[in-house]
């Protein structure tokens, strides 16, 4: 069910909207053709009071992963927000069981970004492999010096096998790139995909007996309270020998330490990490290792991967507006 404010909306005048991060012209441009919109054309990062003051002449919030909807501030929002449409496809910063609480509609943008982050974990696979970060640093700094047979030589992608993490739709998108390789796919998830979706991907019931099996090993999936640490020191052992390890879904489902530890032993060769736990500030083991390829979370940072998460929610937000059950509803 909708909020009972929502019959009103269009009688009296437009909805408002609070736009908590810069988004792309072209989305601020259809938002601001239909609603009332409050946008943050400085892009700053608000805090939590600071939202919470914008957020009271607001009907609707867009919000990105950069916000904390934790029960408290949802507790403190203006009894007039009937819906935060998420500008993301993850949407662990926010309580949900709060939100419905109060009867909140919760929204998010799944299926477009499929394949930026998919195109962003392979792109950290290789770069993990193959020493991406060292070489680049080498050359920036003059610090290259000649070739030998023994010079910055990595792992070798093409024909291994990929362990993949939770098989949803990037999950599926990244197992179809890494075919390009000649990788043999094996995966976890929580129910075995159709035959038909499958592939020839190999399934394994549980993390533990996945884990052996894979080489390389990419993350896809979300973060939950179950999903909380869940690649720890004895999965990380679990691992093969000189295993490289991708994360392009949540910084929370790693044990930082655990990771930090194992890539200092050479347990696992080399680590792909685009999301960390406490953005910004990650763990600063990470930025002491030659063996860590870092990005600053920019899976599905292409122009048209962005305009697609605005447009979709959008839509969310128009459906809500029209009292209509909108499509990515997730509370």
């Amino acid at each position: 069910m909708t909020h009972t404010n929502t019959s009103t909306w269009g009688k009296i005048e437009a909805p408002a909207v609070l736009v908590t991060r810069k988004l792309p012209d072209a989305v601020e441009d259809r938002l601001r053709r239909t609603y009332k919109a409050f946008l943050n054309p400085d892009d700053r990062l608000y805090s939590s009071d600071e939202l919470l003051n914008k957020a009271s002449e607001a009907d609707i919030i867009i919000a990105c992963h950069t916000e904390k909807f934790t029960a408290d501030v949802i507790a403190r929002l203006p009894e007039r927000v009937v819906a935060i449409c998420n500008f993301s496809v993850g949407y662990d910063h926010v309580d949900t069981a709060a939100a419905k609480s109060r009867g909140i509609i919760v929204t998010n943008t799944p299926d477009v970004l499929s394949d930026a982050t998919a195109e962003t974990a392979m792109l950290l696979l290789l770069g993990a492999a193959r020493r991406a970060s060292e070489g680049e640093m080498l050359v920036r700094t003059r610090q290259w010096r000649d070739w030998s047979p023994s010079f910055m030589v990595g792992l070798q992608v093409t024909g291994k096998r990929l362990g993949i993490l939770g098989m949803g739709r990037v999950g599926q998108v990244m197992a179809q790139r890494a075919r390009g390789f000649g990788m043999e796919i094996h995966y976890h998830n929580r129910r075995p995909l159709d035959p038909a979706a499958e592939h020839g991907a190999i399934y394994h019931p549980t993390v533990d007996n996945l884990l052996p099996h894979c080489p390389f090993l990419s993350i896809h999936c979300p973060a939950t309270p179950e999903t909380q640490g869940l690649l720890d020191a004895r999965r990380f052992g679990l691992l093969p020998k000189n295993a490289v390890v991708v994360n392009t879904a949540r910084g929370a489902i790693i044990d930082d330490d655990a990771l930090i530890a194992a890539l200092r032993s050479r347990q696992i060769f080399a680590a792909g990490l685009d999301v960390f736990n406490n953005e910004p500030e990650i763990h600063p083991g990470y930025r002491e290792l030659t063996n860590a390829f870092l990005l600053p979370h920019i899976g599905s940072a292409t122009r048209e991967t962005r305009d697609a998460m605005g447009f979709r929610a959008l839509d969310n937000l128009d459906a809500i507006v029209a009292g209509r059950e909108p499509k990515d509803r997730v509370a």
